[in-house]
């Protein structure tokens, strides 16, 4: 599990194709390596990779079909560079929210605009999406927790400080770029509770008055 609170930015140094896979190095200076060992997890722009080789300030990641077929890893290039975030131990800091790394889709940078210091981007998120993103809840966008500041339609916004701005790739965001995005996942799990069946095939669909009465609403 991650946070969504970004610790360094790192650079894509190598991509390899291994077939229909792919294996990734990416050098990260700024990063704590100091508890970092293979098996471990590292969100590579919001996406949970395991350490499968450390080197001197680097780490190389296997990337699965399945991952390049719902990231933007496939159109990855040599020198990008990318948010990274080590995996939550049990002392630290929730100062996000619970980020599992297993990005849902990616989005479609739609416009970028000035709101006093801060920085505001329209982003249009997938169609089968959009209903789990709503207006004040917290999304992770590249592997960052952001607030969902307006909702419309499959487009939502986001307002930066300058402080998110440099401390993660976003200054590099502009129209036409796209994003891993990670909705929150108490929304599926409210949506897969509502539209359950038992497993002896009757109804054990939860209605609101329930969800209420559990603590849940």
């Amino acid at each position: 599990m991650f946070t969504g609170i970004i610790e360094a930015v790192g650079t894509l140094a190598e991509l390899r194709r291994q077939g229909e896979d792919m294996a990734l190095t990416v050098q990260a200076p700024t990063l704590d390596f100091s508890d970092v060992k293979l098996g471990d997890s590292i969100a590579t722009n919001g996406v949970c990779l395991t350490v499968v080789g450390l080197g001197d300030q680097s780490y190389t990641a296997d990337v699965s079909l399945e991952t390049l077929s719902r990231t933007g890893f496939a159109e990855a290039k040599v020198g990008d560079p990318v948010n990274l975030e080590k995996a939550l131990m049990p002392s630290s800091r929730l100062g996000g929210h619970l980020v599992s790394g297993h990005v849902d889709g990616v989005g479609e940078v739609k416009s970028k605009s000035s709101s006093g210091r801060a920085i505001e981007y329209w982003i249009k998120a997938p169609g089968s999406l959009s209903r789990y993103i709503a207006e004040k809840g917290s999304i992770a966008v590249d592997g960052i927790s952001l607030t969902v500041n307006a909702v419309q339609g499959d487009l939502f916004r986001l307002t930066i400080v300058p402080h998110t701005v440099q401390e993660t790739t976003i200054a590099r965001w502009k129209p036409g770029h796209r994003v891993n995005l990670e909705v929150d996942q108490i929304a599926r799990y409210l949506e897969r509770l509502m539209q359950g069946k038992a497993h002896d095939g009757s109804s054990s669909t939860l209605t609101l008055e329930k969800l209420a009465q559990s603590g849940f609403l």
